[in-house]
């Protein structure tokens, strides 16, 4: 009687079980279902089954049992593998540019870029100042640009020397282009915007305005902004507007043609 139930269950090592190892169903992963002996490789899932394709394209669905796959010639429960991170979107600066990480700013080069004034050198930094540190440029404010063909010749630019010049209003038949005129050294590109003040070149929409008012002939143009938009001095105005830029949409393009003309310039490789 007592070999009528066979062995004993009980005798042996019982508590050791062989444990199934699991491996994720990567795609090209090569099995064979354990049942029908269908061999294959991973090429995806449908409704929560592994899709099997063997040596002559044909394919086949098989859930993902435990224990239902050979993987070679040993047992192994599949399972889905993890999603992969999603790649980390690029960073960019506020000029648009691809940011560059754990590069240190660049020791400055000789080569510079001149703006009309603070104003400017402020607007240039906000939107353009992670790039110029990069390429080692530093944004020079001028006073004006009454006397530039005599601040040009003080510089002294060169071909491993050179001037970028950004100008306010630079547009035929102005006093600014008839100054802009005198300049005639290779190694200086004078550029700019058609706005009367780089304020200007600030869109109205950032600023929650629907236009820039017109401020007759005569009026100074900031003062004038200043009265219409009910501010009481330039200064503040000035605050107000800079906080509204954050990047490059927030400015006219002819002033972001500008400001990459003359990066361009300034950064451009030497003839050996």
């Amino acid at each position: 009687m007592g070999r009528m139930y066979g062995d004993d269950v009980l005798a042996g090592d019982w508590r050791r079980r062989k444990v199934i190892p699991e491996v994720p169903a990567e795609a090209d992963l090569v099995v064979e279902d354990a049942d029908s002996g269908f061999c294959g490789a991973v090429v995806g899932f449908e409704s929560g089954a592994v899709v099997l394709e063997d040596r002559h394209g044909r394919r086949r669905n098989f859930p993902l049992l435990p224990a239902a796959f050979l993987l070679d010639g040993e047992p192994v429960t599949l399972r889905r593998p993890a999603p992969s991170a999603a790649p980390a979107p690029r960073r960019r600066t506020a000029s648009g540019s691809v940011a560059v990480a754990g590069v240190p700013a660049q020791v400055a080069k000789a080569s510079r870029i001149w703006v009309e004034g603070v104003h400017d050198a402020a607007l240039v930094e906000r939107i353009w100042g992670d790039d110029l540190r990069i390429e080692g440029v530093v944004v020079e404010p001028l006073d004006g640009i009454d006397a530039l063909a005599s601040r040009v010749r003080e510089f002294g630019p060169s071909p491993g020397r050179r001037l970028g010049v950004l100008v306010d209003h630079l547009v035929p038949g102005s006093k600014e282009s008839r100054i802009v005129a005198a300049v005639t050294s290779p190694d200086v590109l004078v550029t700019g915007h058609p706005y009367v003040d780089v304020w200007q070149a600030v869109k109205p929409s950032a600023l929650g305005i629907r236009a820039w008012p017109v401020v007759p002939p005569g009026r100074p143009w900031k003062e004038g902004v200043c009265a219409a938009l009910g501010v009481a001095e330039p200064a503040e105005m000035w605050r107000r507007i800079l906080a509204r830029v954050d990047n490059f949409h927030d400015v006219e393009t002819p002033l972001i043609n500008a400001m990459e003309r003359l990066i361009d310039f300034v950064t451009a490789p030497t003839a050996p």
